[in-house]
This record gives structure tokens, C-alpha cells and sequence, in this order.
């Protein structure tokens, strides 16, 4: 294939003419030699008709090797040196990592006169115009896009392996810019935590993967993985320069120094040292978030009469067939306890008991006789049942708040809402969750501790199997930033209930803060 060196040339001159961003604000932005070869090779490799060869240039490396600079230049650069009407996205899973590339721009944009003589920032779309050509850049995150009529000259997708569902990929890429000559898709993105292998991250990894190898040919395709094989030497120097091009520069060898004797003491650490550092995909989960003795190391002995009057927080996860539905009471301290108190409530359809019983492998009927399940008649859920069933502990206890997952729920949260119940959404995302679930985590080893010191737990729950069920199905899915959430493993686990507590806990979080804690335990001489 002919090679064009002055096309090659073209984008590094430019990049070389940009400002760095946050620890490097305001110092050249020098493109590496690796990304110096990367950007050659996709702009300089030409067809036979004259046009760039390669539509998707698909880039994989390990956090902290300045994926998000580069990013932000390459939009710039299309922004700028694109003919007039280009399209160009930035695609991100969410809101937030959707602004991390923006953002870069901007602060690239405002270190440099000419940028903003030219450029104009709509900051309220998340849009950059040319002034002189009417190209323009828009940010669109999988939470929020308009699906159909694009035309894009240039799409990014960042972090392609968090994209929560195909739905943005697909758009994106099918049918959208056929029209344009030179259209052209950059994946620049980590490997995923994604053990089921289900994502489109891992799709597209594969395909690409596949490609570097040899396995299947497409001439469409630039790829270049920096990842350390399966069967690598983690703790190798020599791998970790391999597989972080930039280390040196925007890593510090120290750091990874000190990841590294974290791994070699912590199974997590290593999960994630190999997943940031070493750009391996996880292929094993992070087998259980808390072991059952936590829960039944924190069994109260109090009853639900004990909390008659008292006010707490609840928290509500709805489904419509086959899941559960969970609701979940946090009672904070008060009357002289000095625990956080926690009860539940569940509700399944009737119609398709028995098939549950057998699918799951869990005794709803037998939790249905106890008393602590609800069936509701027919094939989904009936929500007016569980509203009823709320009213009464409205009646039972002061409810401040309930958070709840908006999935399914607006008719049951303005029914609620009117009934004088204060309804408060969670999002059922890691930075959403995370908060709870970290909080949730510290009260229950505490208060395994405490209970095996013969101390007072700082959490205590009444006596619900199902709710233990629950607990014991969480898994956790994890972020770069050690956030998390909560998942199950399988189709056949349920995590209701337990995700009901988490709801609670979000909405009671705001005001722990607040809490006096000479109120809930009263003063103490030394």
C-alpha cells in the first residue's frame, strides 16, 4: 500500500503546536515516538485511489499512558484541519468520561490564541464549532445520544470496554458516514473487566486481536494491543516497559513499583495491576464482596416492634418477571441503640413460582410460608401491592426518605410521592453506588469484629433468609479508582433485597454526617 510521509506528517506537526493538561499544563505536547508511529501509519497509509487505507484504527493500552491527550489532540486536529461540514464524535460509556477528553481540549484550546480565534466552545452542548467551516465536535456519552441521522467524518470511542450495551457502537458504525471519503473510527481504550466476555469491548478486542495475529484479514483495520501475554511474568521490569510505552514519562517507575508489591501480597491488587497496569483483560471475578459469616455475625435480636415510631431510610429496587422485587429499612441510632438497624421486605409474581423455584435453585416457596416474600397474582409484578405494602410502613415507622432505581418505578414514585413519601432517585451506576456500597462494607467487617470481641456491631439486620441469599450472590464491579458496584454472577442469582439496602444507605449517607454522636451514644467519662 503507497505511504504518503507529508499526510503522515501532517496531524504529529500539528499535535506538536498543542499545550499539555493537568500535570503537564502548559508544557509542548511532544508526541512519543510510539505515538508518533501510530499516528504515521493511520494517516500516512493511503489506497489506491489516494485515500487514507484505514477507516478503524483501534488502539489498546494500559491507564496513564496519556490516552486522554491524545484524544483531545486528535479532536483538535480533525477539528481544525478538516474540510468544511465534518462531523466530528467523542464517545464515551458516561457523562463523566465523556468530560475527561472535553475537558483536555478546553484547557488545549485556552492555552493557545489562534485555537480560540477559530474555535468556538458551546459548553452547555459539549460542542466545539470551526467558525470558518462550520466543522464541528461533539461529546456524546451511551447514557445520552441521538440515535439515528448522523453523519459522522470522524468518531473516538474512549474506553470502548465501559460501554454499558452495544446500542452507541452499533449507531455509530453502521450505515452512519457512508456518504464521506475518508471516514474514519478511532477505539483508543484499556482492556475491560468483563469475565463473561459478553461486551462489545471484548468483541471488538477480539476482532482486533485476531487481526494482529493473522487469524483474519481486513485491510480496514489498523491495530496496535500493548498488553502483557497470559503467561508473562508480571513482576518483570522488562514486561512493564513493553506493555506501557510512556512509562518514564507520564508513569513513574516507582509508582508501578509500589502496584507491583501490592499484587504480590493482595490477590485484588494483583486483579488490578494486571487489568491498569499490564492491559490484561480480567478473565476471573472478584469471587464474592463479603462472606456470609459477615451477615450472620450481625444478626440482631431486637423486633421490628423495638423500631415502632422510629425514623429511618428505605430504599426500593423494582422488576417487572423474574427478578425480585426489594425494599429495605435503615433505622439509624436513636432511643439508646447504638447500632444501625436494617429490615426487609420482597415480592415475586405467583403465576411462575414453581418454575422459580426450580430455575434458581432457591426455596421461594418455603420463604413465601415464612412470611418473608410476597407473591402478587399473575405473571409480572403487581407494583400496587408493593405500594400497599410501603403505605403500612409508613404508618409503622417514620420514613424520611426512599431511594429507589428509576428503572420501572415512575407510577409507583408519584403514587408514593402523593401519598407524602419523599422518593429520591439512586443511579444504579459505580460512582452512584460506590459511596453506600463502601460504607455498607465497613460496617459489616466492623461489625464482624465487634461481634466476635463480644463488642456492639455497628450494623445489625433482622433474621431474612432471602435477604441472606441476596447478600451472599453480591459480587462487585470495579473501576480504575477502586469504585464499585454491586453485580451477581449468574442468571439465576438474585441481589434485590441487597441492592434495596444500598439504596437506603445513599439517601441515609447525606445526613450521617450530620448525626450527633453523643445523641446515639451518649457521653463518656475518661
Amino acid at each position: 500500500m503507497p505511504f504518503d510521509r507529508e499526510k503522515a506528517r501532517e496531524p504529529v506537526r500539528f499535535l506538536e503546536l498543542l499545550h499539555l493538561t493537568d500535570d503537564f499544563y502548559g508544557q509542548p505536547f511532544v508526541p512519543l515516538p510510539w505515538e508518533k508511529e501510530v499516528i504515521e501509519n493511520v494517516y500516512g497509509t493511503l489506497n489506491s485511489r489516494g485515500y487514507r487505507q484505514y477507516t478503524y484504527a483501534y488502539l489498546e493500552i494500559p491507564k496513564k499512558n496519556g490516552k486522554t491527550t491524545l484524544i483531545a489532540g486528535l479532536g483538535l486536529y480533525h477539528l481544525v484541519c478538516d474540510g468544511p461540514g465534518g462531523q466530528i464524535y467523542c464517545c464515551a460509556a458516561d457523562k463523566y468520561q465523556a468530560s475527561l477528553s472535553y475537558m483536555a481540549m478546553i484547557q488545549m484550546i485556552n492555552q493557545d490564541e489562534d485555537l480560540q480565534e477559530i474555535l468556538q466552545v458551546l459548553d452547555s452542548q459539549k460542542t466545539i464549532k470551526n467558525r470558518q467551516t462550520g466543522t464541528f465536535l461533539k461529546v456524546l456519552s451511551a447514557e445520552a445520544f441521538s440515535k439515528h441521522g448522523l453523519n459522522p467524518t470522524v468518531v473516538i470511542f474512549d474506553e470502548l470496554h465501559a460501554q454499558p450495551n452495544r446500542d452507541l457502537w452499533d449507531v455509530m458504525t453502521f450505515g452512519a458516514g457512508a456518504a464521506r471519503k475518508e471516514t474514519l473510527y478511532w477505539v483508543i481504550t484499556t482492556a475491560g473487566d468483563d469475565p463473561d466476555r459478553t461486551s462489545i469491548g471484548w468483541e471488538q478486542h477480539e476482532y482486533a486481536r485476531r487481526i494482529r495475529d493473522g487469524e483474519i484479514e481486513d485491510p480496514y483495520w489498523y491495530v496496535r494491543i500493548y498488553g502483557a501475554p497470559e503467561n508473562a511474568d508480571i513482576f518483570d521490569e522488562k514486561i512493564w516497559y513493553e506493555v506501557n510505552p510512556s512509562l518514564g514519562v507520564s508513569i513513574d517507575i516507582d509508582k508501578v513499583r509500589l502496584e507491583a508489591t501490592a499484587a504480590r501480597n493482595s490477590p485484588a491488587a494483583e486483579r488490578l495491576f494486571r487489568w491498569l497496569r499490564l492491559n490484561q483483560w480480567n478473565k476471573n471475578k472478584a469471587r464474592g464482596w463479603l462472606p456470609l459469616t459477615s451477615w450472620d455475625a450481625t444478626t440482631g435480636k431486637w423486633t421490628r416492634e423495638d423500631l415502632r415510631g422510629c425514623y429511618c431510610y428505605g430504599g426500593l429496587d423494582l422488576a417487572t418477571t423474574w427478578d425480585m422485587n426489594g425494599f429495605a429499612l435503615i433505622f439509624p441510632p436513636q432511643k439508646g441503640w447504638t447500632d444501625y438497624r436494617v429490615i426487609f421486605d420482597a415480592w415475586i409474581p405467583k403465576e411462575n413460582m414453581k418454575e422459580r423455584v426450580r430455575r434458581d435453585h432457591a426455596p421461594y416457596d418455603e420463604w413465601e410460608r415464612l412470611g418473608f416474600i410476597h407473591p402478587t397474582e399473575g405473571n409480572v409484578t403487581d407494583y400496587s401491592k408493593i405500594r400497599e405494602s410501603i403505605l403500612e410502613y409508613s404508618k409503622m415507622f417514620r420514613i424520611r426518605e426512599i431511594g429507589f432505581d428509576t428503572y420501572n418505578a415512575t407510577e409507583t414514585t408519584l403514587m408514593l410521592q402523593a401519598a407524602g413519601i419523599k422518593m429520591v432517585p439512586v443511579a444504579q451506576t459505580i460512582l452512584g453506588m460506590s459511596p453506600s456500597m463502601k460504607e455498607l462494607e465497613t460496617m459489616f467487617k466492623t461489625s464482624e469484629k465487634n461481634a466476635n470481641e463480644d463488642k456492639q456491631p455497628l450494623i445489625t439486620h433482622e433474621a431474612h433468609p432471602a435477604a441472606r441469599w441476596c447478600f451472599g450472590n453480591v459480587n462487585i464491579s470495579m473501576d480504575g479508582k477502586e469504585n464499585y458496584m454491586p453485580i451477581k454472577d449468574s442468571r439465576i442469582e438474585r441481589i434485590d433485597i441487597f441492592v434495596a439496602m444500598v439504596d437506603a444507605m445513599a439517601r441515609l449517607l447525606p445526613h450521617m454526617a450530620k448525626r450527633n454522636v453523643y445523641s446515639e451514644r451518649g457521653a463518656r467519662a475518661i
